[in-house]
């Protein structure tokens, strides 16, 4: 296992051709010149083509997005994740212009020359795999490259953050661990309880990822992590990004983004540059709160719905060109280039590079 110095110095080349992979022209805006790459974001498939393409103007490069709804078990869970994939490939094939299915770390070089976005698939659970180990096999041979271990509550591998009795991983997730890291699949500890977090950080040979989470020492709120479990998956080479649920931040509503950006710094300050990402967990569209998109959030959350805690985005990150947004904000406040071309690209670029190939 490489230790954190090692994993850095070692990833430098890897970086290396990510960031010159492209062609884009010398005299276009920073984000359009550098590896922007969201660790865990959405594409839904009503983005109309002008959307598409402010998306890719504004320089994003790649997105892990989440295959179907994590709220499920059984049988259940295996027929909605193959729906999920299905689901995907059929918007691909359906945008060819925009979109390429990715299953390395080269698939992004080629899209940034073709100017398109590169989407790796991400189940939000493991339950897909139910306690079948050969599943995950079944999975990654359709495209799949990153799992959670577990969504919010228990299930065969491990508890989630909204159990109470604080357990981590069982025997089953020990094997499970063992299996994803024999294929190259991404184990994601997002949505896990500290001690799921930490156990499997231990367990896992190859280097982790909590791909949408805040830092607890900032906001107390349950889908936040400890600095703990920061420091130990940066030790142990891993990544964590900082999503834009922006209730997981703060109460506050107008002028909240400062907020947003602390929790980066945060989390930069206390598991390294080198160790820290964007994963905004967000919609790309121009939201408004009317009743029609309160309706669609109903139907999506389920019993995780509530209208008092809405909306969850920050308003200045509301739209497809947040990451020239999130760019500029930490420029202002101090940030150097190579410290945001690492954080909005590059570092995600190695994580992938060294687990997933």
């Amino acid at each position: 296992m490489l230790n954190r110095r090692e994993f850095t110095c070692g990833a430098a080349a890897a970086v290396a051709i990510g960031a010159s992979s492209s062609g884009l022209a010398a005299g276009r805006s920073p984000t359009q010149k550098a590896l922007i790459i969201d660790a865990m974001g959405e594409i839904r498939a009503v983005y109309t083509d002008s959307l598409v393409r402010e998306m890719i103007d504004s320089g994003l490069n790649s997105i892990t997005v989440t295959l179907c709804d994590p709220k499920s078990y059984g049988m259940q869970a295996y027929d909605w994740g193959m729906a999920g994939i299905l689901e995907y490939d059929r918007l691909i094939a359906a945008k060819p212009e925009f979109y390429t299915k990715v299953t390395r770390v080269a698939g992004i070089d080629k899209a940034r020359k073709d100017e398109k976005i590169a989407l790796f698939y991400l189940f939000q659970n493991s339950t897909q795999f139910g306690k079948r180990l050969d599943n995950v096999d079944v999975f990654y041979g359709l495209g799949v490259r990153s799992s959670q271990i577990t969504y919010n509550y228990q299930n065969w591998a491990a508890a989630g953050c909204y159990e109470a009795n604080g357990s981590g991983l069982t025997v089953f997730g020990h094997e499970l661990v063992d299996k994803m890291n024999s294929v190259g699949m991404l184990i994601d500890l997002s949505h896990a309880s500290m001690k799921t977090m930490a156990d499997t950080i231990a367990a896992s040979d190859a280097p982790v990822m909590i791909s949408h989470s805040c830092c607890k020492a900032l906001f107390e709120h349950r889908r936040n992590t400890t600095d703990e479990n920061l420091r130990a998956l940066a030790d142990k080479g891993g990544l964590f990004g900082v999503t834009q649920m922006r209730g997981f931040m703060t109460h506050q509503i107008e002028n909240a983004l400062p907020v947003y950006y602390e929790h980066i710094e945060h989390a930069i300050n206390v598991a390294g540059i080198d160790h820290v990402c964007i994963g905004s967990d967000r919609d790309h569209r121009r939201l408004k709160m009317t009743d029609e998109y309160l309706a669609e959030l109903k139907r999506e959350e389920g019993e995780n719905f509530d209208p008092s805690h809405w909306p969850l985005y920050f308003h200045e990150l509301n739209g497809p060109r947040r990451m020239e947004t999130i760019w500029d904000g930490l420029k202002a406040r101090g940030m150097s280039a190579g410290y945001l071309e690492k954080l909005m690209g590059q570092n995600v670029y190695r994580l992938y590079a060294e687990v997933i190939g």
